[in-house]
């Protein structure tokens, strides 16, 4: 956390939010001529624009820039020469956009307004470059912004030798409040089913709950609900929506299909004092020996969900998808000001 904290975020002095420049889709070249710093690199792809930000050991990352998708994060986590390993789950969309991929890292920030749609507040924005900075390349941070009606939105990648960050940034410019649910999720893949697990999360409370909708998606909301076909009768330990219970295990194997929250239950929310999910958590992939460590600032539940066996409709690796969220109690930003959440990936596999 210490690298994180100490490179905070940049404060852009190449083009303001404001500037007519950000509204402006720039060519790879361009972008390269603006904010490219060592290893901070602007390509294209399929049309698309993309950054690429590589640090000193290696480690990599791929942002999309029109829909600020984190597609593909290549850490170091082996002391031999090609010791990377891809740990995002990322697919085509497929249809009629061919673009468009699924899955990866992916911001999620929903109308919550009582009048509202209940949709993305992001599906007809588009993201541009903002600034780039870089700290002799073991730190690397790309600023993205846009706006969604009254509001204005940054969202920060951070790359470093042992994580990445990604954190957004809410203004509202309006006169009213604004409410919305939010989330960074992440879609991680793992080896073995039966080697996929969490750890950190005992004696949280959770109870099984649908993910927020979003464009980067693997399951629907309906499909992460969906029970897998057990039989005639089905189980008795099926989870049931609304129903809370207590994590009493330190490790919890994730091969079976389920959709959780963990969170304060809205009862607990109602006393002066409760317990809240921890700040950070663990995945474990047996697999391949590897565990990452998800911290979460600003945001106040955990979503966590694994697809069971419909993991085989998007390839042959296993997934899950886990991140810091706000969804049971939405966000509320008054007139003027702004709201924070982050995520911040780690690991010490080396």
């Amino acid at each position: 956390m210490a690298s994180l904290l100490s490179f905070s975020l940049p404060k852009p002095n190449i083009i303001k939010a404001s500037s007519s420049a950000t509204t402006t889709l720039l060519t790879p070249e361009a972008l390269d001529e603006k904010f490219g710093r060592k290893g901070i690199k602007f390509s294209e792809s399929n049309n698309v624009p993309f950054v690429e930000l590589t640090v000193r050991n290696g480690s990599s990352l791929r942002l999309q820039i029109p829909d600020a998708h984190v597609t593909s994060y290549k850490p170091k986590v082996y002391w031999k020469d090609d010791g990377f390993e891809e740990i995002l789950h990322t697919v085509p969309a497929g249809g009629a956009d061919s673009t468009k991929s699924k899955g990866g890292i992916g911001l999620v920030l929903n109308d919550a307004s009582d009048k509202g749609s209940k949709g993305s507040l992001l599906s007809d924005s588009e993201w541009t470059v903002k600034d780039a900075d870089n700290d002799a390349i073991d730190a690397l941070q790309v600023e993205l912004s846009c706006t969604a009606g009254t509001l204005d939105i940054s969202y920060v990648v951070s790359l470093y030798p042992l994580s990445i960050a990604t954190a957004v940034i809410v203004k509202n410019n309006g006169r009213r409040d604004v409410t919305l649910t939010s989330a960074i999720l992440s879609h991680l893949n793992f080896k073995k089913r039966g080697g996929t697990a969490i750890n950190g999360l005992k004696g949280c409370s959770y109870c099984k709950h649908p993910p927020l909708s979003s464009p980067f998606e693997l399951l629907s909301p309906s499909e992460a609900m969906k029970s897998e076909s057990s039989g005639w009768f089905g189980s008795d330990n099926e989870e049931k929506p609304g129903v809370w219970t207590e994590q009493d295990v330190s490790i919890t194997i994730l091969k079976d299909k389920l959709s959780r929250v963990y969170a304060a239950p809205p009862s607990e929310r109602l006393k002066a004092i409760y317990n809240t999910p921890p700040s950070k958590y663990e995945t474990l992939d047996q697999g391949r020996e590897l565990s990452f460590r998800f911290i979460k600032l600003g945001f106040e539940d955990i979503y966590l969900s694994s697809p069971g066996s419909l993991s085989e409709k998007f390839g042959k690796d296993y997934f899950i998808c886990t991140g810091p969220a706000s969804m049971l109690v939405p966000v509320v930003i008054k007139p003027g000001e702004k709201w924070r959440g982050a995520q911040v990936i780690e690991h010490d596999n080396l």
